[in-house]
């Protein structure tokens, strides 16, 4: 059994800043990728970051330059930082941890709100 934890959620203001951290325990098992995905009421989720098992990282054209995804392997816990934060980025962030074998774990999500 994995377990898939997220924190760092909170209301800030346009501009600020949030850490999500994302934490992985359990049965051991091989990670390939770690995943940050969001989604907005009425919007479907999408994927705004991920790290791979080399280290290689994908961003999102829509957080470009902003959140900046990076990885504490003795911790096995994976973080999303956000700057800059708009109005726009208000969405419930969710952790995905899929492993070599295909399975993928979510995280029960954590709530981020930027107010205007």
């Amino acid at each position: 059994q994995v377990q898939v934890v997220e924190s760092g959620g909170g209301s800030v203001q346009a501009g600020g800043s949030l850490r999500l951290s994302c934490a992985a325990s359990g049965s051991a098992f091989s990670i390939y990728v770690t995943s940050w995905y969001r989604q907005a009421p009425g919007k479907q989720r999408e994927r705004v970051a991920a790290v791979f098992r080399d280290g290689s990282t994908n961003i999102a054209d829509s957080v470009k330059g902003r959140f900046t995804i990076s990885r504490d392997n003795a911790k096995n816990t994976v973080f999303l930082e956000m700057n800059s934060l708009k109005p726009e980025d208000t969405a419930v962030y969710y952790c995905k941890i899929a492993s070599s074998g295909g399975n993928g774990y979510w995280g029960q999500g954590t709530q981020v709100t930027v107010s205007s």
